[in-house]
């Protein structure tokens, strides 16, 4: 039992702290130096940085580069073994009689953008001031001028604006701010920002492996994802894993008019949509079998920090506009901490003004798979292969189907599958992760959250397969940021939170 009474009691012995006084000497730098800071950071928005577009990931990089000389930081970057593939933004500040090297990640690539789906006036890449969220009937406003005040309330928005580029721009200020006043930091710093995260990261770990006597450290803190949706700042001890599944299937070699064919020729697209219902029941729960096996149990502490964090059930399911949510009654939180298997997008034949009446000839939907502990990514990819067997599919790999495949099976599916990774998860009673706690705590008066793993992914694994080396997640982006789809956005309050967080991390 005294084990998992340590974090209530370190959290009761920090809340006593108020905003101290370091972080309220980085308050007053930061507001008598807002328009500098938010300069810089619609200069980093500007640059397109989609993580399949080669130049403008070589810009990013560029950019960031003259960002991390112009703080005096010894920079390079750092390639993967294989050529040409986006490098790592790599820094390093040593300091005198630090103990403990600490390495701070953040990623510069962005997701792909369809600039039609975004409102009306805002761009992906011409970041632009509004006066609150779009969902708020925020409008457009022009960049507030040197003399004007800037409303921690206001948004930017722009691809990227807090996935992730937000969190370069948070750690860097952060060195920024001690580095003005003066300030030393208590560890050694070494600054890792990589250009392939949205891709699955696929080369990191060759960056990893052939860097790693450079790479060695005591921790690395990774500032990706959004604070907890009731505001408060959180720390997070894992992440889940990832995989994307693509499922295809196939009818007839033609399209057929509807009429002529109807109640006769087999209709991928139903077909398709009775395969996917038969994954999951209507409860939420994935009825594929095995696919919560293997997951490892929450130790005692993990499970007490769980049962501490806010329930914000409510507020999303208003927020999100919908009665009732999956999960038979289990709650967010709980749930983001089990393996999950989403829709993330089906395509058939055309709808609205394109539709036509016809049988289309196949059908084809993006599943994304999210891992836990314990899950291994192949193992998890075989048990929806073997479902789709098991509902009366032929599976197969290849890009194209032959005639003879038409002709001896009755229904065909294609699978392909992506470059994934396995879950991650650090021991929330390390005593290094202690002092991260202790150090967030400081910046705030409430209750920071402790939550021993996010819903989304990283490649974090691999920074203990490689390098044996602890991770912690401080994000620092609100939760209704809209990342990876349109109109993503930062709250300017959580910039500036972001950097008072990183500058009591950097000084733990």
């Amino acid at each position: 039992m005294k084990r998992c009474l340590i974090l209530p009691l370190l959290l009761f012995q920090t809340l006593i702290f108020a905003q101290n006084s370091l972080t309220e000497q980085v308050r007053k730098y930061r507001q008598a130096h807002e328009h500098v800071f938010l300069s810089e950071f619609m200069g980093l928005l500007s640059i397109p940085n989609i993580v399949y577009d080669t130049v403008g990931i070589q810009q990013t990089a560029a950019y960031i580069v003259k960002m991390m000389e112009a703080r005096g930081i010894k920079t390079e970057l750092l390639e993967a073994k294989t050529h040409g593939v986006p490098p790592a933004v790599y820094g390093e500040v040593k300091v005198p009689n630090a103990t403990r090297t600490v390495i701070f990640y953040a990623h510069y690539d962005g997701q792909p953008v369809n600039p039609n789906q975004w409102a009306e006036g805002i761009e992906p890449f011409k970041s632009v001031f509004l006066d609150a969220s779009l969902e708020k009937g925020g409008k457009i406003i022009p960049v507030p001028k040197a003399n004007e005040a800037i409303d921690p309330e206001w948004r930017i928005y722009g691809r990227s604006a807090s996935d992730d580029k937000a969190g370069v721009f948070a750690i860097l200020s952060a060195y920024q701010v001690l580095k003005k006043l003066d300030i030393q930091p208590s560890v050694n710093i070494k600054f890792f920002f990589e250009g392939e995260e949205e891709a699955g990261s696929t080369h990191l770990a060759e960056i990893l492996e052939k860097h790693a006597d450079k790479l060695r450290s005591d921790l690395w803190i990774i500032c990706d994802g959004p604070v907890h949706q009731s505001g408060r700042k959180q720390v997070v001890f894992g992440v889940r894993g990832d995989v994307n599944m693509e499922v295809k299937v196939y009818a007839s070699r033609r399209p057929l008019h509807s009429g002529h064919y109807g109640n006769w020729a087999p209709n991928p697209a139903m077909m398709l949509v009775k395969l996917l219902a038969s994954m999951k029941d209507n409860e939420g729960q994935v009825l594929i079998k095995g696919f919560y096996d293997d997951v490892v149990p929450f130790t005692e502490t993990e499970k007490q920090a769980i049962a501490n964090v806010p329930s914000v059930d409510e507020q999303m399911r208003n927020e999100l506009g919908f009665m009732k949510p999956d999960g038979g009654g289990k709650s967010l939180v709980e749930l983001i901490n089990l393996p999950s298997l989403n829709i993330n997008g089906i395509s058939s034949a055309n709808v609205g003004k394109m539709a036509a009446n016809v049988i289309p000839t196949s059908a084809t939907a993006a599943l994304d798979l999210r891992l836990v502990l314990g899950n291994d990514v192949q193992k998890q990819v075989q048990k929806v292969i073997d479902h789709i067997q098991a509902q009366g599919y032929y599976v197969t790999r290849n890009e194209s189907i032959t005639d003879e495949e038409r002709m001896k099976y009755p229904m065909i599916a294609r699978v392909q599958v992506g470059k994934g990774y396995n879950a991650q998860r650090t021991k929330m009673d390390l005593p290094i992760a202690r002092d991260v706690i202790k150090a967030i705590q400081s910046t705030v008066k409430e209750e920071i959250v402790l939550m021993p793993s996010l819903g989304g992914s990283l490649p974090l694994f691999l920074f203990e397969k490689y390098l044996g080396t602890p991770t912690i997640t401080v994000p620092i982006a609100n939760h209704d940021n809209n990342q990876h789809a349109e109109n993503e956005n930062i709250r300017i309050q959580n910039i500036w939170n972001g950097i008072e967080t990183y500058v009591a991390l950097m000084k733990m």
